[in-house]
């Protein structure tokens, strides 16, 4: 049976990231492809891939990341931890167009959020906004904004 590694904590996004990959996301989770080009048009391409590899990364590792099974480690621990891994080389290193580019990996975030972390397939934007808000809060503790005083 393969080592069950750990992942080692990934850095806090900043806040105004986590604010364009997530308003990217939920554009064309709305089918919205004007307000998702305007975000593309004004972040750019390769730096939205980027963005949007780096959410994929924060919300498929630590859910596939199963430590072990009653304290031991087991089959589903491997398993699961490989499959998130692999989701997430899918997406950084995929052949074809459709998946390495933002547009695929924005729907493999909200095909992911809606199979694997909504119950029977719910409110897959409600769920969106509960995981830029966790990861908005960790990016401010990370990077607080710094006051002036004029």
């Amino acid at each position: 049976m393969p080592e069950n590694t750990v992942t080692a904590p990934l850095a806090p996004m900043e806040p105004e990231d986590i604010a364009d990959a997530f308003a990217y996301i939920r554009a064309l989770q709305a089918d919205d492809i004007d307000t998702a080009c305007a975000v593309i048009e004004e972040t750019g391409g390769t730096e939205m891939r980027r963005l949007l590899l780096d959410v994929a990364a924060r919300i498929f590792i630590p859910i596939t990341a199963v430590d072990d099974c009653n304290g031991e480690p087991c089959a589903h621990s491997f398993l699961a931890a490989a499959l998130g891994r692999l989701l997430l080389e899918v997406l950084c290193h995929g052949d074809g167009p459709c998946l390495a580019f933002p547009p695929g990996i924005a729907d493999t975030i909200v095909r992911f959020t809606e199979n694997i972390l909504t119950e029977d397939h719910g409110d897959v934007a409600d769920v969106l906004r509960q995981l830029e808000a966790v990861g908005m809060e960790q990016a401010m503790e990370a990077h607080p904004v710094r006051r002036t005083t004029t």
